[in-house]
């Protein structure tokens, strides 16, 4: 991009490109790393000292249902885990993907952002690492 600047009549060419895609693939980890970092100490700090004082797993996990909003985003979260899992289980088939039951596991606690955000992070991985991508 420097190029650019210096001489604006510079057109991109394939090392530019290679160049801004290593960019954005490296903004793309970090932040979906740091949405599953934020996912946690939220989790942390919100959740944990609950379940600390209260282990009843069972009223947590009902008390995601205590009203229609809540049920609404409870109900969303719980599919969108069945939608993760869907494609962990297509992607393991169709691509060889290893490792999507961390995923899943991850997706359970702390939640549904962390094992996504690593599914991502894997897949693109491994996809990278086999030629597809």
């Amino acid at each position: 991009m420097d190029r650019v600047l210096e001489n604006p009549n510079h057109t991109p060419d394939k090392d530019d490109k290679i160049k801004e895609r290593a960019v954005s693939e490296m903004l793309f980890r970090r932040l979906l790393l740091l949405v599953a970092l934020v996912f946690c100490v939220v989790f942390a700090v919100l959740v944990l000292p609950l379940l600390i004082a209260n282990p009843d797993v069972i009223a947590a996990a009902a008390g995601g249902f205590v009203n229609p909003f809540a049920a609404g985003y409870s109900t969303d979260v719980i599919l969108c885990w069945v939608i993760l899992a869907i494609w962990v289980l297509f992607e393991r088939q169709r691509y060889r993907i290893r490792g999507g039951w961390l995923a899943l596991l991850l997706g359970v606690v702390p939640g549904v952002a962390v094992g996504f955000a690593l599914y991502l992070l894997m897949r693109q991985r491994q996809l990278k690492g086999s030629g597809i991508v």
